[in-house]
């Protein structure tokens, strides 16, 4: 179902995931329509999706000329967007810019900007209207104010994994955790693989205390990734291409394999922030 307001350039579409019984008994445009974001970067326009996982909110914000406001209707009962929410913003595109209640954060590319609970008024710009900026939002309810924080790429902590063996070879890069920008329960970074590398993450894992949403980006026009799902003895996958977002319940597998290098956005709410809270999955199991 979706919620369209014209003036405002805003729209909200809500999705009801499937269950990690029902996924099972699904064909793909049925796994695609309760788990893939698609279409979510529009020029001009905020698409919005919210879940009913952890009330987990994504969405692609894409200004040109005009600012776009962050606006909310009555799907959201609330007054403005983070009256109970809090948001993570990571910029995809052109330089641009976020104003939160009349300051102003200038964002280049792959730099993070955290808008805590309470921010009553958030617009978002670009420097060109002929080369956007295109922000990536990601938003979990919250129970607690932390202040708006932003964050450049020298300020990420740099976690290098993997090995050119494995073909997993890849660095993560962490704005909001634990030992970096503070949040009631949003973590958020993004992860960039090494040429010659193309696995996310492997072996799988799971963490039930937690759900996960991927944004894949840096793709090449042909470039595809192949992001696994469901429980580790009923796997499915899902094709993913440029900016498309990918919802991961916490019953859910998380890994994936791409046809080349790419990076990918992570962000996580639920029951705690240590990064590396993960259940590894027995890979004697997989089927």
């Amino acid at each position: 179902m979706y919620c369209y307001v014209a003036e405002r350039g805003l729209r909200m579409k809500k999705i009801q995931t499937a269950d990690c019984d029902s996924y099972r008994r699904m064909n793909t445009e049925e796994l695609r329509a309760r788990f893939v974001f698609e279409n979510l970067f529009q020029p001009g326009k905020a698409e919005l999706v919210y879940t009913n996982v952890d009330r987990a909110l994504a969405g692609g914000i894409v200004p040109l000329a005009s600012p776009l406001e962050l606006k909310v209707g009555g799907e959201m009962a609330c007054s403005f967007f983070c009256e109970r929410r809090e948001a993570g913003v990571i910029n995809l595109g052109a330089k641009g810019s976020v104003t939160v209640d009349g300051k102003v954060y200038n964002l280049a590319a792959r730099e993070c900007l955290y808008i805590g609970k309470g921010s009553k008024k958030v617009s978002f710009g670009s420097d060109s209207a002929k080369n956007p900026a295109m922000f990536y939002l990601l938003s979990y309810p919250a129970h607690k104010e932390y202040p708006t924080a932003f964050a450049g790429m020298d300020k990420a902590r740099r976690i290098p994994l993997g090995t050119k063996k494995d073909a997993n070879e890849r660095t993560i890069y962490q704005y909001i955790h634990l030992e970096g920008i503070k949040s009631c329960q949003l973590v958020m970074g993004f992860t960039e693989l090494h040429e010659g590398s193309v696995w996310n993450t492997y072996p799988p894992h799971t963490h039930d205390r937690r759900t996960e949403v991927y944004c894949y980006f840096d793709l090449p026009e042909d470039g595809v990734v192949f992001h696994m799902m469901g429980q580790p003895a009923e796997t499915r996958h899902l094709i993913m291409r440029e900016k498309q977002v990918v919802l991961s319940p916490e019953w859910s597998i998380h890994s994936g394999v791409g046809s080349g290098a790419y990076r990918f956005v992570w962000g996580m709410g639920g029951e705690n922030q240590v990064f590396d809270d993960m259940d590894k999955v027995d890979m004697a199991a997989m089927k």
